[in-house]
């Protein structure tokens, strides 16, 4: 069984089959990093099948029903039949969008990065808002996720990076690097004025042992200083805070979020190595604009999606085409239609190429 040229059951039935056999070398559990990849990419392999085998049955079922109510005559099963419909093609929509994240990296977790552009407070609180609605989806889609550095200011939040930890949240997550347009009546303006606010999204790959990274001591520069705290008790009253610079790229990497430096080490290193996976990476493929999403200017002109609050609601894609009406939804983390439409986008050929004015809408 195929989808549109997706799937090929044949294939992973023999991936499958190599990995089943891997497991029952004689010296298989002699490697423990070797033997939990090779078993998570098995449990990951069977749940594809096993998912499609689903949607298989689910579809012989409701053509049988279906041609029941053709035979009888029976209008009454119309309600069912769209029901059944509705949720097959959602569960086929879902399966396709896994498919097409072929990625040396795709099923990987990821590092998530906000940055309040142009706007001034307004633009800090924008960057709080897409702060939700990324935990909002990590949350839906039964991802774990921890704030790895955080810089308030004013409004919201001036920059803030995510670790969230699930199989493919980097692959459903990497169309989101680029610029985030907001559009609506800014509740910080006493004249009640129509503001535009930017806020740039980047997303990493959390990298395991499976993709080396290299990083040399003489290559990097750590400094050590006071984490910001609360004040009062909760006052941070060592140097626990940790920033990396890698010399040779500029790259600059902080975290503060654990209470000890050596945690704070070991996590700002991990961000790091994601970051320079995606640099070398790009420069690999300089010439596909997919990569380059995160390096666009963080103002009027760059943007990859705009969210319009007034003077009506509407969230679009200026990549895809792809728009969606009820921005609340979107707001509370309902992103799968736009990171299913930016696959398929991507699987057909298309470039990432932005938006620069509202005659996009």
């Amino acid at each position: 069984m195929k989808s549109g040229g997706v799937f090929d059951a044949t294939t992973l039935h023999h991936k499958i089959a190599t990995r089943e056999a891997e497991t029952g070398d004689p010296g298989f559990w002699n490697d423990p990093k070797r033997s939990e990849r090779i078993m998570g990419e098995l449990k990951i392999l069977r749940k594809r099948l096993d998912t499609w085998t689903e949607i298989k049955r689910s579809m012989d079922a409701l053509d049988e029903v279906f041609g029941l109510a053709l035979e009888e005559g029976d209008s009454s099963l119309e309600p069912e039949i769209r029901l059944l419909y509705k949720d097959i093609s959602e569960r086929f929509e879902s399966a396709v969008s896994l498919e097409l994240m072929t990625g040396e990296a795709d099923k990987a977790g990821t590092f998530l990065t906000i940055h309040a552009g142009s706007g001034g407070t307004e633009a800090c609180d924008w960057a709080s808002m897409l702060f939700r609605m990324y935990t909002r989806w990590a949350e839906r889609q039964g991802f774990s996720y921890e704030v790895v550095d955080m810089l308030e200011a004013e409004g919201g939040i001036k920059s803030v990076t995510l670790e969230i930890d699930g199989t493919y949240a980097y692959g459903s997550l990497r169309g989101e690097s680029g610029v985030h347009r907001l559009v609506r009546i800014s509740p910080f303006d006493a004249n009640a004025r129509r503001h535009t606010s930017f806020a740039s999204v980047a997303t990493f790959p959390i990298i395991d042992d499976s993709i080396e990274v290299v990083i040399k001591p003489d290559e990097i520069r750590i400094d050590t200083y006071r984490a910001g705290g609360a004040g009062g008790q909760k006052v941070n009253k060592t140097d626990s805070a940790v920033r990396i610079t890698h010399l040779a790229t500029g790259l600059v990497v902080t975290c503060q979020n654990e209470r000890s430096q050596h945690k704070n080490k070991d996590m700002a290193m991990s961000v790091l190595k994601s970051r320079l996976y995606d640099l070398y990476r790009a420069e690999k493929d300089k010439d596909n604009l997919k990569y380059q999403g995160d390096k666009k200017e963080n103002a009027w002109g760059s943007q990859i999606r705009s969210y319009v609050f007034q003077p009506y609601t509407l969230v679009k894609d200026h990549r895809t085409k792809f728009s969606v009406g009820n921005i609340q939804a979107v707001m509370d983390g309902d992103l799968d239609p736009f990171i299913n439409s930016y696959l398929h986008f991507l699987w057909k050929g298309g470039t990432t190429v932005s938006g620069d004015s509202d005659d996009d809408f």
